[in-house]
């Protein structure tokens, strides 16, 4: 009974236990709390707070601890109180916003169990936690870019220019939105708003200031400034005008750099405007320059030559000289760089001489010429007259004619009567705008009777209208050639020129018997300056271009602005001639833009440039040799005579321009023409010839011609081929007996004279021979053949204040000379013809003499006697009116009288040396 009463209190009091902790703990089903970020304490709400109804028994109503459910969760609840339950929720590490800014995790509640052991705990329902963490203004603003750049046009006030932008890293929109931005720098034209756009407060000015920095700051809405404030840069740029850009308004040219580019920087601003087609025309502005651009400046001959024109062309507008002095009264244009331009204001012309006109002229023939013309004055302008044919005497007949009427071109052309008497062209007109354009142009008419053919700058045009007209009568009456008027030699009362000319000319020329081709003409009026493209394979395939003939007007065309830009800064200048016309040749540019469905769209202003073209290094020609050559008559009487100028030298140089180093360099360059003048009388022919072989000419482009005055070798070529050309030139003399010295002059030019040499003088004396014989002159041996001593004494030492026996010492001295001289004349005289039979056995007397003294014996005691007959000779001398005694005794033979004459001159010229005579 015991044992089961103690069981059954066993048994009770197991179950009083177990009825002590009945009930969970209860908690919120929801907390809401707030962290500031770097704390650790949390503000729960509600608070945290656990309940339990067992309550206020031991263990079981009491709370022993908050359990969290959650990944990483960064935190932990403690109870603060386990009778009431109460407990706290802290940061179990710190916590930063910016990382992440909210938490939500579970919580449960825990009671203490039954008893001490802690053993048969509840918990409470899951409470879900919501935690926000409250940031802190730790971070300042910061600016997304180191550099803001903008640009404005002037005259314009923006509502925005440009705006910047700055950010916060903190998290909260307190603190991480920007709420104000701030112009730190002061006194500028610029205002910023709270959303960092920055605007002008003035109108800008280009002129007045061209860009603008400032600096901007940034607050965030905690009010804490930016770190670093940002550089803002705005460029002024002036009111978008199109047109071309980054061009130079003078572009210089060096001679002989070959092609270089005119605008290498060039750029067409379109000012955003779409295009669809860009046309722009480049035009090289020359015709201030010679006739009409740069083009080579030598002799209408040589250019001829250079050319390959056949030859047999008359120049019936040559440079004025002795034989060509039909021009000389004709006014020239002066300062055309060599150019040979003749300018006629209606008053002036001039007649060819009967020489000189073609007289065989054929059913071909040519006539050129250059020609710068403007409209005539008045209302019905006359007849202007280049070239006319017309009777000389009797009548008024044109047999042919060139000349302008109202702008027309009139070739007349009237044919002799021949087996059929009928109507044949006469009259062949063009009406051309180029005729009345002030320009210059190059004028070729080729007749193929009864075709006639004009070529104007190498363009072939043909007559718009053809007259036929009767063909003249034969008759005996001469015709006269005449250039800037016509003749009128009958039907008035006193002959003279009509129909004059009013503009200038060059180069009028007539060639016999054969027409000129293209291919010459188009070299005669070739240009050697003008406009080129570097680089035509780097050109986009959509860019189209095309030259002038005389490549002075470029035209591109294409549709894209980027590929006109690229091919415009290709466009370049180029002159070929080695000493190019220095100055000023105009540019001038015409753009055209067209728009999608609009002829054109933008208006591209013109550009008008200068290509300034330096001086070139003029060259200096200098000829160099001996100025003095002795043969003996002999040679000069050969079948080959002398060659004066065998050991002659050409030489070209310039002056270098580097500073660095200065000096002089010689240069290699073309002679046009070479001239040898006789100085003095004119050659004899009859007698003597100066030529020049035609052997030795052979392989050159050289030519000569010759006459009494001389002779002139031209064409086109080298310093080298004229200086063998000119060691070549003979002098020849078979009847010498007469002469003692020959005088010649040689020049040379390079482009018609714009370039000259030195005036080259050479002296050819020629020594005659005779054989010895007795005399009774008291003279030692001697020479026979005397060099001439030039001294300033016998003209210049006789003056008033000489004494008396100075006086008398001179006119011995002059007395001795006359005696000696009318010896050696007399052995000379006599000997003569003994003294050719004689001269090809005598060779050993090419002896030169320049430097041979004259030595005289006279015996002292007989200088009165030489004086008493000196005076007798002087006194016959003025019986027979100047003549002397042994001039007077040969006077009735004609040939003692040539012969006399000859003697007379060598008197003349034979001055003695008083220094060389010993008494």
């Amino acid at each position: 009974f015991c044992r089961s009463v103690t069981r059954i209190k066993l048994r009770g009091r197991d179950s009083t236990n177990v009825r002590v902790n009945k009930h969970k703990p209860w908690i919120e089903t929801s907390y809401h709390g707030v962290i500031t970020e770097n704390l650790d304490t949390v503000l729960l709400d509600p608070p945290l707070v656990a309940l339990d109804k067992d309550a206020p028994v031991p263990y079981a109503g009491e709370i022993c601890s908050f359990k969290l459910y959650g990944q990483e969760v960064p935190f932990e609840a403690v109870v603060l109180n386990r009778t009431s339950g109460e407990g706290v929720l802290r940061a179990s590490r710190p916590v930063d916003c910016e990382s992440q800014k909210e938490y939500t995790f579970i919580i449960q509640a825990y009671d203490c169990g039954a008893g001490t052991s802690g053993a048969d705990w509840k918990k409470s329902h899951k409470a879900v936690v919501h935690i926000q963490v409250d940031d802190v203004n730790e971070f300042c603003p910061v600016f997304r870019e180191q550099l803001y750049k903008a640009s404005v046009i002037e005259g314009k006030i923006y509502d925005s220019i440009l705006q910047v932008e700055a950010w916060d890293q903190d998290c909260s929109p307190q603190y991480s939105q920007i709420c104000n931005y701030e112009i730190v720098t002061g006194g500028t034209p610029f205002a910023i708003d709270r959303n960092g756009n920055i605007r002008n407060t003035e109108r800008l000015s280009y002129d007045k200031q061209q860009n603008y920095k400032i600096t901007v700051t940034a607050f965030d809405c905690g009010q804490k400034r930016a770190k670093e404030d940002v550089a803002v840069h705005i460029d002024v740029k002036p009111v978008c005008k199109p047109g071309w850009q980054g061009w130079n308004k003078r572009v210089d040219y060096e001679p002989g750099t070959g092609s270089k580019q005119l605008f290498p920087r060039m750029h067409l601003e379109t000012c955003g405007g779409p295009l669809s087609g860009v046309r722009a025309m480049v035009e090289l502005q020359t015709n201030h320059i010679g006739k009409g651009c740069d083009r080579e400046t030598y002799s209408e001959k040589s250019l001829q030559k250079l050319c390959g024109a056949a030859s047999g062309s008359t120049d019936l507008l040559p440079a004025p000289s002795p034989s060509t002095n039909w021009t000389a009264s004709l006014l020239t244009d002066s300062g055309r760089d060599s150019d040979l331009i003749y300018r006629f204001d209606g008053h002036q012309a001039a007649n060819v001489p009967d020489h000189v006109v073609p007289q065989n002229l054929t059913d071909q023939f040519t006539i050129a010429t250059w020609m710068k013309h403007g409209p005539s004055p008045g209302l019905r302008a006359e007849k202007e007259t280049l070239l006319c044919n017309s009777d000389k005497t009797e009548m008024n007949r044109h047999h042919y004619s060139l000349y302008v009427h109202n702008c027309r071109l009139v070739f007349l052309l009237r044919r002799d009567f021949t087996q059929v008497d009928t109507f044949r062209p006469a009259e062949f007109h063009w009406k051309l705008e180029q005729i009345c354009d002030k320009e210059w142009h190059y004028y070729v008419i080729n007749v193929e009777f009864p075709a006639v053919t004009l070529f104007v700058d190498g363009v072939t045009y043909e007559p718009y209208l053809v007259t036929d007209d009767w063909p003249i009568h034969a008759s005996k009456i001469d015709t006269q050639l005449t250039v800037g008027a016509c003749w009128q030699g009958g039907e008035v009362v006193t002959p003279r020129f009509t129909q004059y000319f009013r503009g200038s000319l060059s180069g009028l020329t007539i060639r016999p018997g054969r027409i000129e081709t293209q291919k010459v003409i188009s070299c005669l009026q070739a240009c050697k300056e003008g406009l080129d493209i570097n680089s035509l394979e780097s050109l986009a395939k959509d860019i189209k271009f095309h030259f002038n003939p005389a490549q002075s007007v470029l035209v591109v065309e294409g549709e894209d602005v980027d590929s006109i830009n690229t091919a415009m800064t290709k466009v370049s200048y180029i002159n070929s001639r080695q000493f190019p016309t220095p100055g000023l040749r105009r540019l001038h540019i015409t753009t055209t833009v067209q728009c999608f469905g609009e002829d054109t769209c933008l208006a591209i202003p013109d550009i008008k440039a200068v290509v300034m073209v330096l001086p070139p290094s003029e060259p200096r020609i200098t000829i160099t040799g001996s100025n003095r050559l002795i043969r003996p008559a002999g040679d000069v009487q050969g079948q080959q005579g002398v060659a004066p100028f065998k050991e002659l030298h050409i030489t070209s140089t310039v002056m270098k321009g580097d500073i660095h180093r200065p000096g002089v360099m010689e240069l290699m360059h073309n002679l046009d023409y070479c001239d040898i003048l006789v100085i003095g009388e004119e050659l004899n022919p009859e007698r003597e010839s100066l030529e020049i072989h035609h052997n030795a000419l052979l392989g050159k482009h050289l030519d000569a011609t010759n006459s009494t005055s001389g002779i002139s070798i031209y064409g086109v070529d080298s310093m080298a081929h004229y200086e063998q050309a000119v060691r070549q030139v003979h002098y020849r003399n078979w009847r010498p007996a007469t002469l003692s010295e020959r005088r010649f002059r040689l020049t040379c030019s390079e482009l018609n004279g714009r370039y000259t040499s030195n005036e080259f003088n050479l002296e050819v004396s020629i020594l005659h021979h005779s054989a010895p014989v007795e005399h009774v002159n008291h003279m030692a041996a001697q020479p026979q053949y005397m060099r001439p001593v030039h001294h300033p004494l016998m003209i210049h030492t006789f003056n008033s204040h000489m004494s008396a026996a100075t006086v008398v010492i001179v006119v011995c001295i002059a007395a001795l000379v006359v005696i000696v001289v009318i010896g050696v004349y007399r052995i000379h005289a006599t000997h003569q013809e003994g003294s050719r039979e004689d001269e090809d056995e005598v060779k050993d007397s090419e002896v030169d003499w320049e430097n041979s003294a004259l030595t005289i014996t006279v015996n002292p005691m007989e200088v009165k006697e030489e004086k008493r007959e000196e005076e007798e000779e002087e006194e016959d001398e003025e019986q027979v009116g100047g003549m002397t005694s042994a001039e007077s005794d040969n006077s009735g033979e004609d040939e003692d009288e040539e012969e006399e004459r000859g003697g007379r001159e060598l008197k003349g010229k034979l001055e003695w040396n008083s220094s060389s005579v010993t008494y």
